[in-house]
């Protein structure tokens, strides 16, 4: 097990100070040298993650997908707090996550058919996903520095879209964009009329994005599937629609949070 060491008094933890949760509940807390207290994200943290690893088994029992969503969920969790903390996406993160999750394309298009044609294939979907997420994101991101006159979106935000891409492929990259986009308005939106956000005050949207991939990992065929029972049969032109508009939408908002003559 990983040794941790308290950032107040640099005190390594030992193996059962360290054990997720439980270590937290046994010191109460608190440092056992020098009593600081220990954050509660860490349990916090702890909790969600392995809240996820069992959705993940439930979902997909004991399988090759589990693991392969098991490690980019974890990619995810890591990344949305670093972004949250430091507004900077890791290269060393974002790259290792979209080459890991290209060598996992090629894994589950080998088992269990056990065709190199299946693993290109799957290879194919995510080097489509990765280069469309890349080109998205990056969209948005111009054309939001043009619009605002100023740095709209970090620079690792597209890089993040491409290692999303590279595992969920190009069919449900645009949904996990979409979800990301509509995260991203609500909690914006909403922390402005609450007065938690401030005029041209900068949201990270690294956690958005993750979030938004997480949906897609658990519940995307089943909205990909209602979306096109209900709305389209044949193609996914309505879906790209959806998706501008959507980051149309976004663009307004955003425009409005950063306005410095709103009336909120």
């Amino acid at each position: 097990m990983a040794t941790f060491t308290l950032p107040h008094c640099l005190h390594k933890l030992g193996k059962t100070e360290n054990v997720p949760i439980l270590g937290w509940l046994w010191l109460k807390g608190r440092c056992r040298h020098c009593r600081s207290p220990i954050s509660m994200r860490y349990p916090l943290v702890e909790a969600v993650t392995g809240l996820v690893f069992l959705l993940v088994f439930w979902m997909y029992d004991l399988s090759l997908q589990s693991l392969g969503y098991w490690a980019f969920l974890s990619w995810l969790i890591a990344l949305a707090l670093i972004d949250f903390d430091t507004m900077t996406l890791p290269n060393s993160l974002t790259k290792s996550g979209l080459v890991v999750g290209l060598a996992f394309q090629a894994t589950t298009g080998l088992v269990p058919i056990a065709q190199s044609g299946q693993a290109i294939n799957h290879v194919i979907n995510g080097i489509a996903g990765a280069v469309l997420g890349l080109w998205l994101v990056d969209s948005i991101r111009i054309v939001g520095s043009i619009v605002f006159g100023q740095e709209a979106m970090g620079g690792g935000d597209p890089k993040l879209a491409a290692m999303m891409g590279a595992w969920l492929g190009w069919q449900y990259l645009p949904m996990a964009i979409i979800l990301a986009c509509a995260a991203g308005v609500f909690i914006g939106l909403a922390g402005r009329l609450v007065g938690r956000l401030q005029p041209l005050q900068k949201i990270v949207f690294g956690p958005f994005l993750a979030l938004g991939a997480a949906l897609t990992v658990f519940w995307g065929e089943a909205i990909l599937s209602t979306y096109r029972e209900f709305i389209i049969s044949s193609n996914n032109t309505v879906l790209l629609s959806l998706l501008l508009a959507v980051l149309l939408l976004m663009l307004i908002v955003m425009r409005y949070l950063k306005s410095k003559n709103s009336l909120i």
